[in-house]
């Protein structure tokens, strides 16, 4: 069975990896989306991968059997806000991987305005000041849910949640 706490890798090194124009848009993405290494970006690339192979398997399959796996499919991207409730495995086909890094909570605290940057986002959530849904999540690659996006904010334990705060006064004072 394997030993549960051993840790494995969830991503998929490029086949290619001195590619240049790869590189470059990589690292245009760490930029944009302040990730710490490209391991973050391969991560979201393998989750892709298997979402599209899914979405092929799916299109293969007779007609009421396929629309079961478009809506189970469909379904779970929805509940995670990456397509919409009437999308086709077409749209799931056409899914790329900025649509995954949205759905980070380091990109939605910075959306949110509770961050002066993408960097200083990812900064809150690992020192601990962010919350879901009231639980502290201290991982910058949680993928939030639809549901809970509405419900991200400091934690209570957070001197960052007074809104006199000084730190949160000075980000005010400069938006």
């Amino acid at each position: 069975m394997g030993d549960p706490k051993r840790q494995r890798k969830k991503y998929k090194t490029p086949m290619h990896p001195f590619s240049k124009d790869r590189i470059h848009s990589e690292l245009i993405l760490l930029g944009k989306y302040g990730l710490r290494n490209k391991r973050e970006i391969w991560r979201a690339t393998t989750m892709l991968r298997g979402l599209r192979k899914h979405a092929r398997r799916s299109l293969a399959l007779p007609d009421e059997e396929q629309e079961k796996a478009r809506s189970l499919l469909v379904g779970k991207l929805n509940r995670l806000g990456i397509l919409s409730p009437d999308a086709t495995l077409d749209d799931v086909l056409r899914l790329n991987i900025e649509d995954v890094l949205n759905r980070r909570l380091q990109t939605l605290v910075q959306k949110q305005g509770l961050s002066n940057s993408i960097y200083h986002a990812r900064q809150l959530i690992i020192h601990g000041h962010i919350a879901v849904g009231g639980r502290r999540v201290t991982s910058p690659g949680y993928l939030v849910n639809r549901e809970d996006e509405n419900l991200v904010s400091f934690a209570s334990s957070s001197p960052l949640s007074d809104p006199n705060h000084p730190a949160r006064v000075k980000a005010n004072v400069q938006e």
